[in-house]
């Protein structure tokens, strides 16, 4: 707990807080008014309390010294006591104040509720304080989380899509080329506009549809693809490529252990501000490979969508002996 040094909105909130209970302190129905006694004994608890809120409670009560921490201030209070009831032989000689063993009985509750609510006060600052650098860094982890989890995603399209490309170049396509053009425009949309934790419903659609066109070029005449796109609100907001990890994944496995009859059924709709997104293929299972459940990429968005949409999204995978579909819904933020 950071109590090194003291900001200017606690420097203010403590001056309030003893101007209050030094209010409270000095008042007496049967003698109204302040006087010096008053500010002196005052100034003493105030000495007391700052002791052990910016000393003792840091250095011992932080760092779970509780019998160090107890014994000290316990012996600060008992100091305090025995300076003011020699101060009241001074001050108050020949009267009652001035004796030392009701003195000391009417000083313990005098005093013991001035610290107590001074150094609690102290504690609940501080404990504000800690969680809110908490907060702070559970967020700080939860945001570096997500840019990792973002950055596996271009190496893994890197990944599928080169290996690709690299056959169809080894069989001089004439589809190389276009192949090329469509990767580097959905790369550029990944690097350079993707940067933002949110992005436009429209733009990532957009991009979604280039994507499926980039794979359909790999497919060719060995199969079928229908994406169907509902009305999109533009006014609304996204996680960007969240929905392409499933396209991948369907594409990726539908080619891994078939070279015809490929089908691929991807729908996207919207009703308010819930997405739709229903993703459907069929493959041949492959003993060499895992399931298909069990992919880097949607592992990956899983977590992410743990992290970005909690309580707010539905995923839902089933895979049979030769079909695959993902069911997802996401409750989306306006712009």
């Amino acid at each position: 707990m950071n109590t090194s040094f003291i900001t200017r909105g606690e420097l203010l909130f403590q001056a309030i807080l003893h101007i209050i209970v030094f209010l409270f302190y000095s008042f007496d129905r049967n003698n109204p008014g302040i006087s010096y006694d008053h500010f002196l004994f005052f100034a003493i608890y105030t000495v007391a309390s700052v002791i052990i809120t910016y000393y003792l409670m840091p250095k011992y009560l932080y760092k779970k010294k509780y019998g160090t921490f107890t014994g000290l201030a316990v012996c600060v209070f008992f100091t305090v006591i025995m300076i003011e009831e020699l101060l009241e032989t001074v001050l108050f000689p020949g009267t009652i104040r001035a004796s030392i063993v009701p003195g000391i009985y009417y000083a313990f509750f005098d005093i013991l509720p001035v610290l107590a609510i001074l150094a609690g006060f102290k504690f609940a600052w501080d404990a504000i304080g800690s969680q809110q650098e908490v907060e702070k860094l559970r967020n700080y982890v939860q945001e570096s989380e997500l840019q990792f989890l973002k950055s596996q995603i271009n190496p893994h399209f890197l990944f599928n899509n080169l290996n690709n490309l690299y056959s169809y170049a080894l069989e001089g396509s004439s589809k190389t080329p276009e192949i090329i053009l469509e990767m580097s425009g959905v790369l550029r949309y990944m690097l350079y506009e993707c940067k933002e934790k949110l992005v436009p419903l429209q733009k990532e659609i957009e991009q979604l549809s280039n994507f499926i066109k980039l794979y359909k070029l790999q497919i060719e005449e060995r199969g079928k693809v229908n994406f169907t796109e509902g009305t999109m609100d533009s006014g609304f907001k996204i996680a960007p490529l969240i929905l392409v990890v499933f396209i991948e994944n369907a594409f990726k496995h539908s080619q891994s252990g078939q070279s015809k009859d490929i089908e691929i059924d991807i729908e996207v709709s919207m009703e308010d501000n819930h997405l739709t997104f229903i993703c459907k293929n069929n493959f041949e299972q492959v003993t060499s490979m895992d399931t298909v459940a069990k992919g880097i990429g949607l592992k990956n968005v899983r977590k992410r969508l743990e992290l970005l949409y909690p309580d707010r999204h539905k995923l839902e995978i089933k895979e049979t002996h030769n079909q695959f579909a993902v069911f997802l819904t996401m409750q989306l933020e306006k712009m």
